[in-house]
């Protein structure tokens, strides 16, 4: 198993089950759509998929914090970009992009856990983007056992 995680050379063959590479397209789409919305729609992200009070916050804070709203948007795109590239010409790293992808979605979950929002902090109820981030952490998961999973046609050949 850890060596399909970490293979010793990144060729263009995927091993896993097919529909584990069918949800790493789908989650890398919506994650390069998450990046650039954050980037170009900023103020509508925040204030709405995010609940952030933007419109609350003084001029000088409000500059601030949507410059960097949008920069952290674009650091959203880099790893669907790295995955474009494997789908193109290293499939073998599918399985670890994939745990890249959990990895970045887990660790957000803990810094939200020692940074809580006062929405957080205050029982109300969580923003919509949270929801959509974890039905993405949900369908990364299940992409992440898939993309293990001997392939059929790999157990014949091996």
């Amino acid at each position: 198993m850890l060596s399909r995680m970490f293979p010793r050379a990144f060729d263009n063959t995927y091993r896993g089950h097919w529909l584990g590479l069918v949800l790493f397209v789908l989650i890398i789409a919506v994650k390069a759509l998450q990046g650039f919305n954050s980037m170009i729609r900023t103020h509508q992200i925040m204030t709405g998929a995010d609940g952030i009070p933007v419109d609350s916050f003084s001029p000088v804070a409000a500059a601030e914090a949507t410059q960097m709203f949008a920069l952290l948007g674009m650091y959203l795109l880099v790893l669907p970009l790295i995955g474009v590239a494997a789908l193109v010409r290293y499939r073998a790293m599918v399985p670890f992009l994939l745990l890249m992808l959990i990895a970045v979605q887990l660790g957000a979950r803990g810094v939200h856990l020692l940074h809580p929002t006062l929405q957080e902090s205050t029982g109300c109820a969580a923003p919509i983007g949270f929801y959509i981030n974890m039905g993405i952490l949900g369908l990364t998961l299940l992409a992440f056992v898939l993309s293990l999973v001997r392939h059929r046609s790999a157990e014949r050949e091996g």
